[in-house]
């Protein structure tokens, strides 16, 4: 029997106890989706307000983090930083979770971090005896809370398969990215596109307005010509064409500019790290860095324009 053939043989249950840490904006929304479909969830958060909403939405708290972890058969990571899991998974001023959890738990990172750092993860778990999934998001709070998220996945196949039960009761499209790490490329590789389109948009929305066109006009020429686009299409910033979007609503998130600037941010971590000569990224990196400096930290990305339109002339 080959290695490989040898693991597909060995699954985690999924019924098994799932060990939830970090239920900020978006976990705490992914964890009680699991909780609506009857998986057994135990979680855990630093943050006494994460602690209250996750008790209100029914999800059972541990009183640590290696509590949470010590009898789960998956434990999922939803953190900050790379930093964070990296420390949570060894630990730092006593024993991390590789070393409390059962032999061959499969740990599970949704967080968004470098692609170095996914892969460095997956390395120190499979050294430990378990295995390794990343698997970051996209589709903002709104997606966690509806359960649409989109899923990119860096696993081997037959951890893969195991996980995508549990991360179709959390999102609506799940796609297998390749080898460890691959999630987290796929993900950097997206919110770079996202983020160069949307400052496109809302300059050419900026130089429409001093064209003297309509935000609608404009609108109903792009979305059907070559400038279709997600972040005009779904996220116009602009209120009017697009009714859901979040211009309409004083550009609330969303997806909010402090969390775009750090994924181009990681993006441009990504490009150093393989020496892509890219000028886009880190165009839309330093231009989403100093909106995030601001109030724009807490707008959704979408605001970019309110920058552009401020400082033109």
């Amino acid at each position: 029997m080959t290695e490989n053939a040898a693991m597909s043989d060995i699954q985690v249950p999924a019924t098994g106890l799932i060990a939830f840490l970090g239920l900020g904006h978006m976990g705490g929304p992914m964890a009680a989706n699991l909780i609506k479909a009857g998986h057994d969830v135990v979680g855990y958060d630093p943050v006494p307000a994460a602690v209250e909403a996750a008790l209100a939405h029914g999800i059972p708290m541990a009183s640590t983090a290696h509590e949470a972890a010590a009898e789960a058969a998956v434990v999922l990571t939803m953190l900050p930083s790379g930093k964070h899991v990296l420390d949570a998974y060894r630990g730092v001023d006593g024993p991390g979770l590789l070393s409390v959890a059962k032999p061959n738990t499969l740990f599970l990172d949704c967080s968004t971090i470098n692609v170095d750092e996914a892969r460095e993860a997956a390395v120190i778990a499979l050294e430990a005896g378990h295995r390794s999934v990343d698997a970051p998001v996209s589709g903002g709070v709104v997606g966690a809370e509806a359960g649409t998220l989109t899923f990119m996945v860096g696993a081997l196949p037959e951890d893969f398969e195991t996980v995508k039960p549990i991360l179709e009761l959390m999102g609506k499209r799940i796609v297998h990215c390749g080898d460890h790490g691959a999630g987290q490329a796929a993900k950097v590789c997206n919110n770079m596109i996202l983020g160069v389109s949307m400052i496109a948009v809302a300059e050419a929305f900026v130089l429409g307005e001093k064209l003297g066109l309509t935000h609608q006009a404009l609108f109903d020429v792009a979305s059907n010509a070559s400038g279709q686009c997600w972040a005009l299409t779904t996220n116009c910033p602009v209120p009017g064409p697009v009714p859901t979007s979040p211009a309409n609503r004083d550009y609330q998130p969303g997806f909010a500019g402090a969390l775009m600037a750090k994924d181009l941010r990681l993006a441009v971590n990504a490009l150093e790290s393989t020496g892509v000569a890219a000028e886009m990224g880190p165009l839309a990196s330093r231009i989403y860095d100093a909106f995030a400096a601001g109030e724009g930290a807490g707008r959704d990305f979408s605001g970019i324009i309110t920058e552009i339109r401020d400082k033109s002339v």
